[in-house]
């Protein structure tokens, strides 16, 4: 079957090393990796991928400019294939620059081309939709239509640790990435100095100790019966094997908001890493420590003009801890564009990501 891990911009690249990284051939594109594989190497790629947002099953894609299209596009789809009679099958839909701009018509319409497609075979002229979810997806790029399953069901960034976000989240996936786009070493001492809920922590500790970030979650796909139930059971036993928290070391953080903290902690005991990650109250400025760190940091972009002076001050407290610590190397994911120049020095490297929406640099000094 043809799958597409899909990703935000920018990490693309990085699925596609992940998925190789797990034994399956991908390509990247616009938007994601996309891969054929059997069922089984889905749900492995569901359980370990650290920055995909979802794997979606490809049904069929094709040239649409029309609704009339779009419903033959749909109908031919042999869905039978894939949903039972007691399917649930919600859909949902997205358009880009198509002359198909009203998604909610595009939403009914294939709708109705699947039922209608599922009446004849299955010769009812009724579903109830009691059975599993089925979630599809129909996505209009300019005159390109893709119809695809979730196999995910909640997004892969929902590891099940992270039960409150406090004000300014930093997505899982994202967490993930910058852990493994920066140039921290393996035996290096890793600290955050504005660790919030702790979300980069978390996910450095789960790259370290070889944790599958979907262990403890389920996927929509493993209620369905064309997935193998009992190859599945063995990849997350295999999964369970691979976790190994005495990998972790040193790994720490600290921030100056107490409430912060209090749900870091929470997060780093729902992660089952309690003891394995320390955090403390201290002020950035006052931070100085004997070891030689990869300092790696999401501090306040200062969005609002009230903050931005703020923000500003930050970034040239967050210099002055980098020339106290002369051997260390610091990795600061920004969406101020002025951050050099509060800092004092330009980035040895620069990569663009997205913070949900909010485009940003991933600067390694």
């Amino acid at each position: 079957m043809d799958f597409i891990a899909t990703a935000s911009f920018g990490l693309e690249g990085l699925v596609k090393r992940e998925l190789n990284r797990l034994g399956i051939d991908a390509k990247a594109e616009n938007g994601g990796a996309r891969f054929s594989a059997f069922p089984a190497d889905a749900f492995r790629a569901n359980l370990f991928l650290r920055t995909a947002d979802r794997v979606l099953l490809i049904a069929g894609e094709g040239k649409t400019v029309t609704f009339e299209e779009l419903f033959q596009l749909t109908y031919q789809i042999p869905w039978e294939n894939y949903l039972p009679k007691t399917a649930r099958f919600p859909v949902s839909g997205k358009c880009a620059r198509s002359q198909l701009m009203s998604v909610r018509d595009c939403q009914a319409i294939v709708k109705k081309a699947i039922v209608e497609r599922l009446k004849n075979k299955y010769k009812t002229q009724w579903f109830e939709e009691s059975g599993p979810e089925y979630p599809i997806d129909v996505s209009l790029h300019g005159d390109a239509a893709r119809l695809t399953l979730d196999t995910s069901g909640a997004a892969l960034n929902k590891r099940g640790y992270r039960t409150w976000t406090g004000e300014a989240p930093l997505r899982e996936t994202l967490a993930a990435a910058l852990v493994m786009l920066s140039p921290w070493r393996q035996d290096q001492p890793l600290w955050d100095p504005c660790c919030g809920t702790g979300t980069l922590l978390i996910e450095a500790a789960f790259l370290r100790a070889h944790r599958a970030p979907g262990l403890t979650r389920a996927f929509a796909c493993e209620k369905w019966p064309i997935f193998p139930k009992e190859q599945m059971a063995l990849v997350r036993q295999e999964a369970q094997a691979l976790f190994d928290p005495g990998r972790i070391g040193e790994i720490s953080g600290s921030d100056i908001d107490p409430a912060a903290l209090e749900l870091c902690r929470r997060h780093i005991r729902q992660a089952g890493l309690e003891g394995r990650i320390k955090v403390s109250r201290r002020d950035l400025r006052d931070l100085t420590l004997d070891a030689a760190p990869f300092f790696l940091m999401n501090p306040p972009y200062g969005e609002r003009l009230s903050d931005r002076k703020a923000c500003e001050s930050l970034y040239r407290e967050i210099r002055a801890l980098y020339d106290r610590h002369p051997q260390c190397g610091l990795g600061v994911l920004t969406a101020h564009t002025g951050f050099e120049r509060c800092f004092g020095r330009r980035a040895a490297q620069k990569r663009r990501l997205y913070n949900g929406r909010l485009e940003c640099e991933f600067l390694i000094y």
